[in-house]
């Protein structure tokens, strides 16, 4: 979505507001903070792809020798063309994009040879607003066929929601029908001209991020929102989805957000789950633009770019791009005792404002999110496996790895502005050697990332605004051990039990004794259960609740694998019961909905006054107002009982229907258990 500023003659000035981070000095720590690295909790691998960052044709440097051995330098492995909404006006066999500024030396051929020289894989966005699926597909052809570049990823559009189909228009769109439901339609010729061409490819679509507009409304004669009538109708057809995130707000606020990602990959696994058909465990997810409003290019976009790169790792993106490598200066201001230049880019674009009165600096200096994601390139490495790490401080975060030599990195994150904070390091499942670890550096100011060996793996002080990263051998050999068991998958899911299965692991210097599966609680395992075979039964779950589950090999000598990949999956409600509850979300707006809920009586004898409560799954949701019944909400637990005329529910089937305003300001995961006076309904 977001376009270029003035970057070299021709391009546009940008001006965005820019809040100031921080607020008042933060009292001085009197404990050190708790941080939990589990590597038995383990999370998604890391692709050879994660690391990514957008090319777009207004920047003249786009395939420089300068530019590109920066990127390198960075790790970047995968770069996207030809650059956000300039890609539904884009034109790639003439180079041209109608009512917009194309530079010299940007075609597709200079990409490919810079995207070379990076050592990147390229992500293609095929022109959906003004193109057609010919057009993709001889782009296609060209690529492959014609030149032998094996371009994999593939993309219809950019944020073609932007159309005016919901009220708000800044994406090119020609097609005399913008709906959701079109666009599906013509993903699908898209995908089939395209594959015509070249059948390995991967071709994507864009969806929504969940909690963000318009995720959650439906407009015009669609079946649902965009997301639903998307996977609804291309689901068949399509490999991956294609979401962006922009989390707004100050520094303190984007900062604060990255926890809703765990909640909003859920949602968009659900969504694939449910309405893009058979086999849609083979979509995957990618995150192709990223940024923020405050900070762009001083320690908070450093900040914020670190801790989504790996949260979204962590719940199996296959890609992270950040919005972009050139952009140009935006409105200038000072955050934490550095000059921001509201600039997007990675690198600086080396120009001024147009008053000439602040100018950026050197072209192609690196500002701190390039050094964020330099640090990432330290932090994880393709076939890494994340795994679970937390703290007890909301200003701290923290992310781990474990390699394939057994070391582990743990990345460490000071967003508070003004307070250093000691911390303590506990390890599960891991041992570490009795050494100074490396330790890379990079902190509010820095213009560069700082490495050496020092103090030891259980305490550190981490400056304000500052990222670690922690590499840390292992005690001893991990020669010997068990394989990892493969990825587990749940049948027979109940409300109070499920079946957890997974493929057998290799046997290492012994045989294997048992598998023992885990449940992640937090930053902490909880063993559910053990057995001599791969498959075991799970029981005493809660209704309606989220569980990530991993499964160990043990072997004989006591020695114990890598966790498996990780499986997350719900329980659901009792088939039958003295009670049943029907929830509709009936007129989503975005960041808030009206809501009616059904409660019903199924026993054999009535009910003479009830009280329904449920708890919401985040801390983002609430009852704002309500009706037909006195609702009540304290923390994340609502409570609703009864007016004096339905207060009574006739036996067999007596019902009533009451309704609440609800709104979020995140991810709007539905309440997963209802409960009428202590007993668990079923949902229907």
């Amino acid at each position: 979505m977001r376009r270029p500023t003035a970057f070299a003659a021709g391009l546009l000035l940008l001006a965005t507001a820019l809040g100031t981070a921080g607020g008042p000095a933060a009292a001085e720590p009197t404990e050190p903070v708790t941080v939990t690295v589990n590597t038995r909790a383990g999370l998604a691998t890391v692709p050879a792809t994660a690391l990514g960052v957008n090319h777009a044709i207004w920047d003249s440097q786009l395939g420089s020798a300068e530019t590109s051995d920066l990127l390198k330098a960075a790790g970047v492995k995968m770069l996207r063309y030809p650059g956000g909404s300039y890609a539904d006006i884009y034109h790639w066999e003439t180079h041209t994009a109608p009512g917009g500024y194309v530079a010299p030396n940007t075609d597709f051929d200079t990409f490919m040879a810079g995207a070379r020289r990076v050592g990147a894989e390229p992500m293609i966005i095929a022109n959906y607003g003004t193109g057609t699926p010919a057009e993709a597909a001889a782009w296609v052809r060209y690529a492959n066929v014609t030149k032998g570049y094996g371009a994999k990823w593939w993309t219809v559009g950019n944020e073609n929601y932007g159309n005016g189909h919901y009220g708000s228009a800044w994406e090119a769109d020609d097609h005399p029908d913008k709906s959701a439901a079109q666009y599906a339609r013509l993903v699908v010729e898209y995908a089939d001209a395209m594959k015509a061409v070249d059948p390995s490819i991967k071709v994507g679509a864009v969806l929504t991020m969940p909690g963000n507009w318009p995720h959650g409304i439906t407009a015009g004669s669609d079946p649902g929102p965009w997301n639903q009538t998307v996977l609804s109708i291309a689901g068949p057809k399509i490999d991956f989805v294609d979401v962006h995130w922009y989390p707004g707000g100050s520094a303190a606020d984007s900062l604060a957000r990255t926890n809703h990602l765990p909640d909003a990959a859920w949602l968009l696994r659900q969504q694939i789950a449910r309405y893009a058909g058979p086999g849609a465990d083979r979509i995957g997810i990618s995150f192709t633009e990223l940024n923020v409003d405050a900070g762009r290019t001083t320690a908070p976009g450093a900040l914020f770019l670190a801790d989504a790169y790996s949260g979204l790792l962590e719940q199996g993106v296959f890609t992270v791009q950040w919005w972009n490598v050139h952009n140009g200066i935006g409105t200038v201001s000072e955050v934490a005792g550095q000059t921001d230049y509201g600039d997007f880019g990675l690198l600086s674009s080396g120009n001024c404002t147009s008053d000439g009165e602040v100018c950026q600096p050197a072209f192609n200096t690196p500002f701190a999110p390039y050094h964020a994601l330099s640090m990432m390139n330290l932090f994880v490495r393709p076939g890494d496996q994340l795994v679970r790490a937390g703290t007890d401080q909301p200003l701290v975060a923290a992310h781990a790895v474990r390699r394939p030599d057994g070391s582990v990195a743990v990345l460490l994150l000071n967003k508070d502005p003004d307070t250093a904070y000691p911390v303590a390091l506990d390890y599960a499942g891991f041992t570490p050697a009795d050494e100074a670890p490396t330790v890379h550096t990079f902190t509010n100011g820095a213009t560069a990332i700082s490495t050496a060996r020092s103090g030891n793996a259980a305490a550190r002080t981490l400056p304000p605004y500052s990222l670690t990263t922690l590499v840390l051998r292992p005690a001893g050999s991990s020669a010997g051990r068990p394989g990892a068991p493969g990825r587990p998958t749940a049948s027979a899911v109940t409300d109070r039990a499920a079946t957890i299965s997974w493929p057998a692991a290799t046997p290492g210097a012994s045989p294997i004794a048992k598998y023992e599966v885990h449940r992640q609680y937090g930053a902490v395992s909880e063993q559910l259960g053990e057995t001599a075979g791969t498959s075991l039964t799970v029981g005493n779950l809660e209704p309606g609740a989220r569980y990530t589950v991993n499964v160990l090999a043990r072997d004989t000598a006591g020695r114990v694998s890598w966790s498996s990949p990780p499986l997350t999956f719900a329980t659901g409600s009792p088939a039958e019961s003295s009670c049943a509850v029907r929830f509709n979300d009936d007129n989503d707006w975005g960041n808030g909905y009206v809501a009616n809920v059904e409660v019903i009586n199924t026993g054999a004898k009535a009910v003479d006054g009830w009280t329904l409560t449920w708890t919401w799954p985040t801390a983002w949701q609430q009852v704002s107002s309500g009706w037909s019944a006195t609702w009540d909400q304290q923390g994340r637990d609502v409570r609703v009982t009864p007016t004096a005329d339905n207060r009574r529910l006739a036996a067999d089937g007596g019902s009533t229907t009451v309704g609440f305003v609800g709104a979020y300001s995140g991810p709007n995961v539905p309440p997963g258990a209802f409960r009428l006076n202590g007993t668990v309904c079923t949902l229907r």
